[in-house]
This record gives structure tokens, sequence and C-alpha cells, in this order.
């Protein structure tokens, strides 16, 4: 069954979606259907979710609800996770305006040393969401502000712009009680949120978690690409480790590269989080090495499945077929268009390295509640 007899999701301009049949997906057989249902099962996003995404098609959630109860009955088999999928979902390949593929990089769970105390060894602070922080909400018109903007700062006469990362860099914050804990360098707290999330072990051996909790709402510009164009690097041959390293090497320079980047990220610990999972995405809730990823959030929502077939390095020097089913559980700043999707790769520093060489091309197949 394809999706021929059903609605495509709704799509901007130019891009296109194609039924498919999942029977002709390569590894759709092969493929672990039941691992995805399970997290599937978990629910599509929380109340309220992290992040606030596009709104949800009415079949999905209740999808979300059906497969908790399936799994309860304790009656599931890979055969019948597979036919769950084929069954409540048509399947359509999108299109990207003007290309045949989607876009998919790679993102991580970093892990640094910090300190809940400021010290020479930890200058550099992190800080929580400030209480004048306001989202935008879809449907929310901030006239007199630069409509790129998606957070703004309260204030008595009305709204404005939030500082941005120079003036937060050289003071705008301090006096207001917002530092969470402290980090070697403005290397690390880039990286951190650039990433989303991550851990910091203390100097007493104990990790602590941070999970997302607002930004200033400025545009995100990337750091890699401006480092491609200053030094002539060609674009695929920018990795994450090779930017950390330019940056860690000449403390001035990688002031003055960050502050272009002036979007700035607050954080929330939560330590609560078991140390076997993984951290908190935009939906709400944990994500999976290999199996969540971040899509836009202002055209898809939380909790849809979809299937991706591509390429993923091994992070030493070869690279293998990724054909599987994935969760939509995250978004992010750069993640924009309706195949360009970000793979949640993992915790740690191997995990960073490989993140840090994912930029492939993607079939980007979308499975809609029918």
């Amino acid at each position: 069954m394809t999706g021929a007899d059903a609605s495509p999701p709704p799509l901007p301009q130019g891009a296109r979606a194609e039924p498919v049949a999942p029977a002709s997906l390569v590894g759709w057989g092969a493929d672990d259907q039941l691992a995805v249902l399970r997290l599937f099962a978990q629910g599509c996003e929380t109340d309220p979710p992290l992040r606030q995404g596009a709104a949800s098609p009415p079949a999905l959630p209740a999808l979300c609800s059906k497969a908790a109860s399936l799994l309860a009955a304790g009656d599931v088999s890979p055969d019948s996770a597979r036919r769950f999928f084929a069954d409540n979902f048509a399947f359509w390949r999108i299109r990207p305006a003007g290309a045949e593929r989607g876009f998919m990089t790679g993102y991580f769970e970093p892990e640094f040393e910090g300190s809940l105390v400021r010290s020479d060894a930890f200058p550099t602070p992190l800080y929580g969401r400030p209480t004048d922080l306001v989202t935008k909400m879809p449907g929310d018109d901030w006239p007199g502000l630069d409509p790129a903007l998606t957070s703004a700062r309260r204030t008595a006469g009305g709204l404005e712009p939030f500082p941005d990362r120079a003036a937060i860099e050289e003071g705008a914050l301090i006096g207001q009680g917002l530092e969470i804990l402290f980090m070697r360098d403005p290397v690390d707290r880039f990286v951190l949120q650039v990433q989303g999330s991550g851990r910091i072990r203390l100097p007493d051996g104990k990790v602590t978690r941070l999970v997302y909790a607002g930004r200033n709402g400025h545009p995100y510009t990337s750091l890699g690409r401006e480092l491609s164009r200053r030094e002539n690097i060609p674009p695929e041959q920018m990795t994450m480790d090779k930017l950390i390293a330019r940056l860690k090497a000449d403390a001035s320079f990688a002031r003055e590269l960050i502050r272009l980047n002036r979007s700035f990220v607050f954080f929330a610990r939560n330590d609560a989080l078991p140390p076997d999972s993984g951290p908190i995405g935009g939906a709400g809730l944990p994500l999976t090495p290999l199996r969540s990823i971040a899509v836009d959030r202002s055209l898809w929502p939380y909790g849809m499945p979809a299937w991706i077939e591509t390429e993923i390095p091994d992070g030493k020097g070869g690279s293998a077929k990724l054909a599987r089913l994935m969760l939509a559980q995250d978004t992010g700043t750069a993640i924009v268009g309706p195949a360009r999707i970000d793979l949640f790769v993992g915790s740690g520093a191997e995990a960073g390295h490989r993140a840090g060489l994912v930029r492939h091309p993607v079939d980007f197949v979308v499975l809609w509640p029918r």
C-alpha cells in the first residue's frame, strides 16, 4: 500500500512528496522496527515540549497511544511492528526544491570538565534562562521587531531585542544570578551551545547533565562555513574537529570568530537523567543514537517516523550504508528545509568525532498518518 490513497504532508513551495511502497525501500525488511515502535510508544512529545514544534496531525498522538497499547498487550513481534508502520502511515519521499535528495549532518552530546564555582581554571560562565526572556510562539506578532528574531526581552516599555552574544560576553547578564556553572573557555561553551545539550564532569568526579532552556533569538551563523571562506578550506573538508582545533589554537581569533554567531543558548541542569540515558531533545524526550533526528520544527511535528537512506562515516576513515527507521525528536536553528535533517550520533568524544564527519546527501521518506 502506498501513499496514493492518502493525502501528502503539507510542504513549502517547490518541494515535492512522492508516494513510496514500504516494500520498495532497501533494507525495510531487515530493520528493527520493533525498537522504533518502543520509542514511538513513549509518546510524540512532552506537554509542553522543550521547544515548540509544528502542530501534529490529529492522528499522530493517537497512533503513539495505539503503539503503547499494543506493547502493553505483549503480543508484538518484529513483523507486527513492521506492519504497524506500514498499515497506519503513508510513505512519502520528500524532494526539496531544486534537488532530488535531502542533506544530513550529525550532532552529539559532548562531555566537558567544569565547575559549579568560578575559578582561574573555569572562568567561562554558562547561564540559565533569564526571567525576562520571551520565546516567540507560532502565530505571535511582534510589530516593530525584526521578523527573524525568535526570542525577545520583556521590558516595562514592551518587547525589545535580547542582547546578542557579544553583549552577553561583555556583561549584559552580570548581576542577575544566572550562572549555573563555569567552563574552561568560550570554545567549550560554543560547542555545547551548538549541540544543545551536554555532560559536565565536576572536580569531584560527579557528572551533571545540561538541557536546552532557550536562546536569545538572534540568527545562527555557521562558524565552520565562515572559517572555510576565510581560510579557503573546501566545505567538504571542514569538520567540527578542525574548527575546534583552529579555535583552541588562538584565543583572540576564537573570540572574534565566535562572536559572529550572535545566537546564544541558555541551559538548565537535570541531574535526574540516568547516566545511560540520551540527552533530552526538543520534543522533551531522551534521544537514541542513530534513531533520533532533528528536523525543521516549523515544518515537521515531533514524533513523526521517517525512513532514511544514506551513508554514515565510521570515524576511522570508512563509511557504511545507513537505511533505517528514525523518529523526529529534536530540532535545531540550522536545520531548515523539508529534507534537511541532523542525525543524533551519541555521547562523548568518539561520537563527536564521528558526528563532525557527517555531511551527506540523504533519501528522506516521511511516514505521514493516514
